[in-house]
């Protein structure tokens, strides 16, 4: 059983107030999280959990990765737009075009998102969460698709995307040009080895597709912080 991905996870401000924020826009339940911050349970095929844990460093830029969320109708569009605002999401400008037909929103600490309108034939099957859409170059799409064992379900023009075999979000790579990175990024994953593994087999296989490790301050944990070919933070759990 080869790695799996764990969780996407959040830093945040205010952990409780954002987890509740996506706990009751999607219809996720809270659990226990081993490390003072909190988790999210999917209950659909979304396959990973939502982390959020406490920070005090604020939001400077846009996020390397977003969800782009889908809708089956223009009707039901508005009403995801509604529920968002109604739990305290905000509209904000990227430089999206009216044509585009898809609203940008905010999470209350700033984290965008998408909300994509009926219709999308590359998001039609893949659930509420369609994508997470990252900022990355094709390597990088390449290089998770090896470290997951995904296979690439889109490989056109510098752009990647993969999806895990049994179904739920695809993961996208939008390719050149890259946003310049300016520190820690907000969002990262989380992947762990199954239960019978072994973690450092796993970063030295990692290193090998061409990932390091890297120094963000963690000190002791059980945890391995890495970065991707683009120098994306991502965390290697223990077995799980």
């Amino acid at each position: 059983m080869t790695t799996h991905l764990q969780a996407l996870t959040f830093d945040a401000n205010d952990a409780p107030r954002l987890a509740r924020f996506w706990g009751d826009f999607l219809g996720w339940e809270t659990a226990d999280d081993h490390h003072d911050g909190i988790q999210l349970l999917p209950d659909d095929d979304t396959g990973f959990r939502m982390r959020f844990l406490p920070t005090q460093e604020r939001k400077t830029g846009p996020n390397q990765m977003h969800f782009d969320l889908t809708s089956t109708s223009l009707d039901d569009q508005r009403q995801v737009v509604a529920r968002a605002l109604a739990l305290g999401g905000r509209h904000i400008d990227i430089g999206q075009r009216p044509e585009e037909g898809h609203v940008v929103l905010a999470d209350p600490e700033g984290n965008e998102f998408c909300v994509i309108p009926p219709g999308n034939k590359f998001l039609e099957d893949c659930g509420f969460i369609g994508a997470l859409s990252c900022d990355g170059s094709q390597d990088v799409g390449y290089f998770w698709s090896r470290a997951l064992e995904w296979p690439l379900v889109w490989d056109q023009d510098e752009e990647t995307a993969i999806r895990s075999p049994h179904g739920g979000p695809k993961v996208t790579w939008g390719g050149p040009p890259l946003m310049t990175k300016t520190g820690k990024n907000r969002l990262h994953l989380d992947i762990a080895p199954p239960a019978d593994g072994d973690q450092q087999a796993e970063v030295d296989r990692l290193v090998s597709l061409g990932a390091k490790r890297v120094d963000i301050g963690q000190g002791d944990v059980a945890w391995v912080v890495m970065a991707d070919p683009d120098g994306h933070e991502f965390c290697v759990l223990p077995p799980r």
